[in-house]
């Protein structure tokens, strides 16, 4: 009898462990497209659309290194096009990572279309050193 009340308090705890979830955080990315024209993103094998003045977000990704890379439209009146370096790059998802991927566009005198994107992230710099104390010496 003794060995049968062990073997269900055993069961009863493995169970309750295996069904507590991690409850780890979600990684999210926030596409926002205030350039001139439309962008598509291609992340993850999957191509997203992104139409002037709209945010895509992407929810539940899990932790790791990412690539992406952005086609974009050319708008009506610019005759040749100047892309700038964040259309394309790797985030770095660590749980809970939020990042804002922000794209903006223009046409300059000389009828170029200027596009560039800016990407910041939740992540916190100086826990690998990289910025030292804001704050003290």
């Amino acid at each position: 009898m003794k060995q049968l009340s062990i073997f269900f308090t055993l069961l009863i705890l493995s169970v309750g462990l295996i069904s507590c979830s991690s409850d780890s955080p979600i990684n999210t990315i926030n596409f926002t497209n205030s350039s001139l024209a439309s962008v598509a993103v291609n992340f993850r094998g999957e191509l997203y659309q992104i139409p002037v003045g709209e945010t895509v977000q992407l929810t539940e990704i899990l932790d790791g290194e990412y690539e992406y890379e952005t086609a974009f439209t050319i708008p009506p009146g610019a005759g040749e096009f100047e892309a700038g370096e964040q259309l394309a790059g790797i985030l770095d998802m660590q749980a809970g990572t939020t990042v804002l991927i922000y794209y903006v566009g223009a046409i300059d005198q000389g009828g170029t279309y200027l596009i560039d994107a800016t990407v910041t992230s939740s992540n916190n710099l100086a826990e690998d050193g990289f910025l030292g104390n804001p704050v003290g010496p």
